[in-house]
Order: structure tokens, then C-alpha cells, then sequence
């Protein structure tokens, strides 16, 4: 029981390391991608809050104004107005 136990803690503890190694190698990358979900999503509630841009909020445009940040949410609201 207990060699079967570390074994778990061991592989578990290779697990942390690669994903601390992960994460501090391409951190910047992440974050960055991060923050263009996350502007893009504000930018996306934000347009709705405008009178007369009805945009809906459903899976597909927060795919798009999430991978496309503020320039697809605002390629969302051009479709928005001329359709």
C-alpha cells in the first residue's frame, strides 16, 4: 500500500513540474491570449449596452469576438448593422 502510494505522489509531483515548466516557458504567450479572450468578451457586453447594436450573445459570437478580440467584435457589430 504504501509503495503504491508514492508511486501516485511521484507521478503526481512529475506532473506539477511539467506544468510549472509549461507554464513559466510560454506564460507571456498565455497571458496574452488570455487577455484578448477576455477583451474581447467586455467589448462584446459592452456593444450591447448601445442603443440600436443588437447583438446576441450565444456560443457562437463569443467564439468569435473571444478568438477575435476587439476586431471581432467589431466585425460582429458591422454584420449586426448591415444585416
Amino acid at each position: 500500500m504504501l509503495i503504491e502510494e508514492l508511486v501516485v505522489l511521484f507521478v503526481l509531483l512529475i506532473i506539477v513540474i511539467l506544468a510549472f515548466k509549461l507554464i513559466l516557458e510560454y506564460g507571456g504567450t498565455i497571458l496574452k491570449i488570455a487577455m484578448h479572450l477576455a477583451f474581447g468578451w467586455i467589448t462584446l457586453a459592452l456593444v450591447n449596452v448601445l442603443p440600436g447594436i443588437n447583438v446576441p450573445i450565444n456560443i457562437i459570437t463569443m467564439a468569435i469576438s473571444g478568438f477575435g478580440g476587439v476586431l471581432g467584435t467589431f466585425l460582429l457589430v458591422l454584420i449586426s448593422i448591415l444585416f
